[in-house]
């Protein structure tokens, strides 16, 4: 049986000049996703911007958290499994808008708001989950979890709403093709995520 690492009152000093690489890094696979949300999405408004950016920074919070006080326990069930959950989602989700960008006429008509509903969620999950082995790797080291958690979300938040902002502009190029663009974008990153965890 698994035990949690030692978590002293008196932490290790956190690492300032690897945290913000490391919140980049986390926010890659988010901001992929939320340029092809902008790409699906016909006019962004504020609240596009405000629940994927949320949601995804929530995520990228709470997961290394997760990981930091249950990591060795949750290591043992999905460390074998996590990139094909991650590309399982992505998969089923990119699959889905491009079964759902043409009507029986073939025109395009994208019926679901990806920053809204399940979608949204499934998405959250399969951008965040690497977040995982993150604060677990925290926790082992006992290093303070609370402000690079709080740096990691802040970062995935951002990334979102640019990922948005780019999505959105490069719409315009992909004209009437826009929304099955996005569908096969996230099945694309599901697919990078899952190769890069075989290779590795």
């Amino acid at each position: 049986m698994g035990k949690l690492p030692a978590i002293s009152p008196l932490p290790a000093s956190i690492d300032w000049l690897s945290i913000p690489v490391i919140a980049v890094a986390l926010a890659m696979d988010a901001f992929s996703v939320s340029v092809s949300a902008g790409i699906t999405i016909p006019a962004p408004k504020f609240r596009h911007y405000f629940r994927l950016a949320f949601h995804f920074g929530l995520f990228q919070f709470i997961m290394p958290i997760i990981g930091y006080f249950g990591g060795l326990y949750l290591d043992r069930y999905i460390r074998d499994y996590d990139h094909w959950i991650a590309f399982g989602l992505l998969s089923f989700i990119g699959l889905k808008m491009i079964r759902e960008a043409f009507t029986r006429d073939g025109t395009v008509a994208f019926r679901r708001d990806p920053s809204r509903g399940f979608n949204l969620i499934l998405m959250a999950v399969a951008t965040s989950i690497d977040a995982l082995a993150v604060g677990l790797s925290f926790g082992v080291l006992n290093q303070e979890i609370w402000v690079p958690s709080t740096i990691i979300g802040l970062t995935c938040a951002l990334f979102s709403c640019l990922g948005i902002f780019i999505g959105h502009k490069a719409r315009s190029l992909a004209g009437k093709k826009a929304e099955t663009i996005g569908g096969i974008m996230l099945i694309l990153i599901g697919l990078k995520i899952l190769l890069e965890h075989l290779a590795a």
